[in-house]
């Protein structure tokens, strides 16, 4: 028993001998650091609209029912796949304030649709304001396929760290050798949707016109830090 002991302290020892001697060899050697940076921007292809279809409890209401019906056939015309890109919130309704305060009943439903392009949303916005549901807005827009794009910004970037370590060597008559240390820095700013007010003011005036849509493409960046061994 006591040599068992004693061979797992030394192996301990030994272990923790070569663990800092590796340490102490991967700080003594001498090496380059270098930032690398990439960045591109697209254009957002996931655009979500949202908006609230209600029903009143008036003389001339028309049913949420069927005003869910007109809105499901309009977005088929302009080739909107409805089951794949529309999302139906719960119904909601007041009647408790109904009872108690004598308002009206108020039936109301949420919906989030997405579409591809700004052309597309520009038609969903005519369409919706034709049915007489007015209160649409834009909810997020992003970017399918933003991942692969983020790779490759990453790759760009340690190519980029990879030029400046040898344009920082070149002077010195030293070459750069394998890379040590390779650390990723994440920095991706969302898109600003801007086209609210602008919507607000063509539909406002006129709604059988296209409204002028555009989206602040999306900066997809990449910043990588490399260690290079000096030889």
């Amino acid at each position: 028993m006591k040599k068992t002991v004693a061979l797992l302290i030394v192996l301990a020892v030994v272990g923790i001998t070569q663990l800092n001697a590796q340490t102490k060899n991967f700080i003594d050697q001498p090496y380059v650091e270098v930032a690398g940076t990439a960045d591109t921007l697209v254009t957002p292809n996931e655009i979500f609209i949202r908006f609230t279809i209600s029903e009143k409890d008036t003389k001339n209401k028309v049913s949420l029912e069927d005003q869910e019906k007109a809105m499901y056939v309009a977005l088929q015309q302009l080739g909107i796949d409805v089951n794949k890109n529309l999302v139906v919130n719960d119904m909601s309704s007041n009647f408790q304030y109904y009872f108690l305060r004598g308002k009206d009943v108020v039936k109301t439903r949420d919906y989030v649709l997405k579409v591809a392009t700004a052309n597309e949303a520009g038609k969903v916005f005519i369409t919706l304001e034709q049915l007489g549901i007015a209160n649409a807005a834009i909810d997020r827009v992003d970017y399918n396929g933003l991942e692969a794009i983020r790779n490759k910004m990453r790759s760009n970037a340690v190519k980029n760290a990879y030029m400046r370590a040898k344009a920082l060597t070149e002077p010195l008559n030293q070459n750069i050798g394998k890379a040590i240390y390779i650390g990723d820095e994440e920095r991706y700013a969302q898109p600003y949707m801007q086209p609210r007010i602008m919507l607000a003011k063509t539909m406002a005036s006129d709604t059988t016109t296209q409204p002028d849509i555009s989206f602040e493409k999306i900066k997809v960046s990449a910043n990588i830090t490399v260690r290079f061994v000096l030889n």
